[in-house]
Parts: C-alpha cells; sequence; structure tokens
C-alpha cells in the first residue's frame, strides 16, 4: 500500500500517540497536530488531564521518536464557544450534558478535518476506540471497537457523516493492552501514562465549584425546593447544579422509602423528587439528530438505543418526528431517561445516528420519570457527564 499523508490529532496520551506511532511506522507521512484549548495561566489544569502543556509536550516527544512533525493548533474560541458555553448552558437549564461528544462534533471531526486541507492530508487519524470502513454499495460506516471495554463509539455519535470517510481509527481493533505493549515496543515515554478520566476543563472533579465560578449566583448555584410529582414541597437543595435524573443519594431529604430525582424544572429553580417506582421510561424525544447513514432510517426501524455512555444497548422503534428530532419507543421501559444526555442509535455494532435528549415522553409506568436500581444510580450529575471522557 502506497504511503498516505495523515493528519494525526494527538491529546498528549497513551491512545492518541499509539494511533500516530503505528501510521508512522506503518510508512505514512503523518503530521500530528494537538488542539490548544485553553489559556494556561489562567487555567487550573491537573498533570492528569488532557490538553495541558505537559501534554502538549508529551505529544511532541512522539513526534520527535517517530520522526514526524508536529503543530499546536489554537482552538480555544471555538472550544468556549461551541462545547463549554453549551455545558455551563444546559447545566443551568436542568440538563445533564455530554459535552466529549460536541468537542468530538466540532473540534476533532470538524474544525481539524477542515485543517486537512492545509496540510493536503487524505486523513484524520485519532486514537478513539471505534472503527470506520467502507459498504458493498460504498457507503461509510461507523462501528463499534473490537474490544466492548473501551468502545468510544458512543462518543462518536455526532461526528459528520461528511467527515467519516476521511477518517481512521488505528486502535479500533486493539485492546488497551495491546495499545501500551505497542508504546513500550516503540519507545514511547506516554506508554504506560495513566488514563484521564475527567472532563479537561474540570480534572479536580469540583463540578459545582467550576458551575459556580462560570454562572454567577443566579443560573442553577441558588438554593430552591425539592417538590414531590404533586408540587408539594419536602424541603431545600442546594441549586439544580448538584442533581441529576436518577440521583438518590445526597438529598438530604428524610422518607419512609429512598426518594430519588425524577426531574429538574430550572424555570422554577425546583428539584422534583419521587419513589424509584416512578422513574422508569418507555420512550423519549431526541433533539434534531446526526444520521450516519446516507439517509435517515425509514420511520419505524428498529434500533438498539444507548442512552448513556455505560447503558447496555435496548430494543426499540425509531419514530421520525419534525425537524429531525426522532421519538424512541423501547421494547421494555429504561432507567434515568437523562435529558442532555445521548441516546445513540444501534444496528448490530453498527452506529446508525444519534441526538440529544431532550425529555422522556408520556406513555411511561409510574409517574412517567426515569432511574435505574438503586446500586447502580449515578451519584450527581459529575458521574455522568464524566463517564466516557
Amino acid at each position: 500500500m502506497s504511503a498516505r499523508t495523515v493528519l494525526a490529532a494527538m491529546s498528549g496520551g497513551v491512545d492518541s500517540a499509539v494511533a500516530a506511532a503505528l501510521l508512522a511506522e506503518r510508512g505514512d507521512r503523518v503530521t500530528g497536530v494537538t488542539l490548544k484549548l485553553w489559556c494556561y495561566g489562567q487555567s487550573p489544569l491537573s498533570p492528569r488531564a488532557c490538553c495541558t502543556l505537559d501534554a502538549i509536550e508529551d505529544a511532541r516527544a512522539v513526534a520527535r521518536r517517530m520522526g514526524f512533525p508536529h503543530f499546536v493548533v489554537e482552538a480555544e474560541e471555538i472550544f468556549r464557544a461551541r462545547v463549554l458555553q453549551p455545558f455551563l448552558d444546559d447545566y443551568a437549564g436542568g440538563r445533564t450534558p455530554y459535552p466529549c461528544a460536541l468537542c468530538n462534533q466540532h473540534l476533532k471531526f470538524g474544525d481539524l478535518v477542515a485543517r486537512m486541507e492545509l496540510i493536503g492530508a487524505e486523513r484524520l487519524a485519532t486514537g478513539h476506540y471505534a472503527r470506520v470502513g467502507r459498504l458493498a454499495d460504498g457507503s461509510v460506516a461507523l462501528r463499534r471497537a473490537a474490544d466492548p471495554t473501551k468502545d468510544q463509539s458512543y462518543a462518536l455519535a455526532l461526528v459528520p457523516y461528511a467527515a467519516l470517510g476521511r477518517v481512521e481509527f488505528p486502535l479500533g481493533a486493539l485492546t488497551k493492552h495491546e495499545v501500551r505493549a505497542h508504546g513500550e515496543r516503540l519507545g514511547l515515554t506516554v506508554w504506560d501514562k495513566p488514563e484521564s478520566q475527567d472532563l479537561c476543563f474540570v480534572p479536580d472533579r469540583d463540578y459545582a465549584g467550576f458551575m459556580e465560578r462560570n454562572l454567577g449566583e443566579t443560573r442553577g448555584t441558588g438554593a430552591g425546593d425539592f417538590v414531590d410529582a404533586q408540587g408539594r414541597r419536602l424541603g431545600r437543595h442546594r441549586g439544580i447544579i448538584h442533581y441529576t435524573v436518577g440521583q438518590r443519594r445526597g438529598l438530604g431529604l428524610a422518607a419512609a422509602t429512598p426518594l430519588y430525582v425524577l426531574a429538574i424544572d430550572a424555570v422554577a429553580n425546583a428539584v422534583v423528587v419521587g419513589p424509584r417506582a416512578a422513574l422508569e421510561s418507555e420512550a423519549l424525544l431526541t433533539a434534531p439528530a446526526n444520521w450516519l447513514l446516507p439517509a435517515p432510517p425509514a420511520d419505524g426501524a428498529r434500533a438498539s438505543v444507548r442512552i448513556r455512555y455505560h447503558h447496555a444497548a435496548a430494543p426499540a422503534r425509531l419514530a421520525l418526528r419534525e425537524g429531525g428530532r426522532v421519538e424512541v419507543r423501547f421494547e421494555q421501559p429504561q432507567a434515568a431517561v437523562t435529558p442532555g444526555q445521548l441516546a445513540v442509535f444501534y444496528d448490530g455494532d453498527r452506529v446508525l445516528g444519534g441526538a440529544a435528549i431532550e425529555r422522556p415522553l408520556a406513555g411511561t409506568t409510574g409517574a412517567g420519570r426515569t432511574t435505574r436500581a438503586a446500586a447502580v444510580v449515578p451519584a450527581s450529575r459529575a458521574a455522568v457527564v464524566a463517564a466516557a471522557s
């Protein structure tokens, strides 16, 4: 196979480093690029976070080791406009956002794909655990990674379909152990670097503190009422930024049976709580969907749908609605349908598309709200938001 010109996105972690290094070892003409998302003099980022100055130096060291050029691209403005501000707005609006998908959509597979033209690159490579390939009819398909424990296809559901045909995932067929082994074999200093499990802009996991610093005192940070499904006041909460649908721990409410967060009403600054039985949903409505297909599927198509990163995909039917929205009707009620999280649609291991969840729909069990069994309910919005970062 003849050498290709590849732009390799490098965060400074082991996965993107090994992905770029394997392509260089194969003989491709690789150019590494790291996105600078922060003004580092003002951002207290931990050494384990991605996108720090140390991470940039780690990416440069890999490029030097493998003998290819590396550049840093200023992306702070687009990051703040397309990822950070929507994250803050969602939190203040009572939703639980998934910013990694927006970063993939607008930066890694948006801005970087556009920059490929500047160096004449044929492909964009990243360290995601997913697979992409062409079908018999010539269309492009995004598929789950071979290693189900590392699969990141959920986080890629908002990637523009037009970009998918120009993307390569060198790690899609590998396990994490195999990736680290390649890194050690190639002499990459990051081969045993710990993984970041947090959002790059909240590496200390102090989500509430981050929100309070960036939202001020009037948007989701002020105390308000806990209420039941009938609107009866049960107590006071610390601010809606501290809660997510399905949460049980940390409510501070005395009740005969455990209470769970059923919904968050940002307009009234209220957190609706109720029993676990009231928390399952049979259906949901999404925002306009991003389809990773040449055309949307037929109305009423069957699919398996994931409603959060660690959710086991559940059988459902997809009904196409006005404005590109999708109504998802599950065969069995699902837990913790959380506004702001992604609903991602699968046909086997192929990703059909995805969209942000707008709300659970009427026609649900119990009080029409959502959660899952007590042992697996997320402790806070932080646990949901950071699940796949």
